[in-house]
């Protein structure tokens, strides 16, 4: 199975300058993406996964270029504030099928997720070979305990569980807990980019990270939580 990685990587960014090249682990934040995805590859047909980081900034360009990434070069159109990520994605992947490269599969990996275990990648890849999904959407299992606020005035809370047989956290099945989709991985079949021009369609499944996959960069504290749990994990860059 030939896959494409897609980690898309702009210099703008409303919430933290320069995100991208974040320090984290005093390495750059597009980096332990990068790591992952590469650590993903069969040795024996390393070819078969490609890895590449779509970017209109020459510093990211250097910086994943330095840490073994592919480099596809976006065009500023596709590099505004309120461009959506698909557009990005089938730019990555019109360059590389240019080459004459049959995908089978589309890894869509934001940086900004940067902690996922050192199997994450491979197993996702697993999942969707094996399953014959047509997208597989990363998540997060959350528990049920969620309440609506009142509808109006006078009116009461309401829960979206059965307050009067509150199962314990612990006695939790699979099917009464909740999914969040956190953005962190995407394995999608090209047909339903080229078709949908969305990263989610046909047949979708589950791919269920871990509690501590669930980091997300949006602020700068954000940053001491990413750079504990990467550690935890084992993970480093050279």
């Amino acid at each position: 199975m030939t896959a494409l990685v897609v980690i898309p990587a702009r210099g703008g960014s409303k919430g933290i300058p320069r995100k991208n090249l974040l320090p984290v682990g005093g390495r750059p934040l597009v980096a332990w993406t990068i790591a992952q995805a590469l650590e993903a590859r069969d040795p024996a047909a390393p070819d078969d996964l490609i890895v590449a980081v779509s970017t209109e900034d020459d510093e990211i360009a250097r910086a994943a270029a330095d840490h073994g990434a592919r480099v596809i070069e976006r065009p500023a159109d596709l590099a505004e504030d309120t461009t959506p990520t698909e557009p990005v994605i089938l730019h990555a992947m019109d360059t590389v099928e240019a080459e004459g490269v049959e995908l089978d599969a589309v890894l869509l990996l934001q940086a900004t997720s940067p902690v996922r275990r050192p199997d994450t990648i491979g197993r996702a890849l697993a999942q969707f070979r094996d399953s014959g999904v047509d997208s597989l959407v990363g998540v997060v299992p959350e528990s049920p305990f969620f309440w609506r606020p009142p509808s109006a005035p006078g009116e009461s809370a309401t829960a979206v569980y059965d307050v009067d047989r509150r199962p314990r956290r612990q006695e939790l099945t699979t099917d009464q807990l909740h999914y969040f989709e956190n953005g962190s991985l995407y394995v999608t079949a090209p047909w339903v980019y080229r078709e949908r021009g969305n990263r989610i369609g046909g047949r979708t499944d589950l791919f269920v990270l871990t509690e501590d996959e669930g980091v997300d960069i949006d602020t700068v504290a954000d940053v001491a939580a990413a750079e504990s749990t990467l550690a935890r994990l084992g993970w480093s860059i050279p």
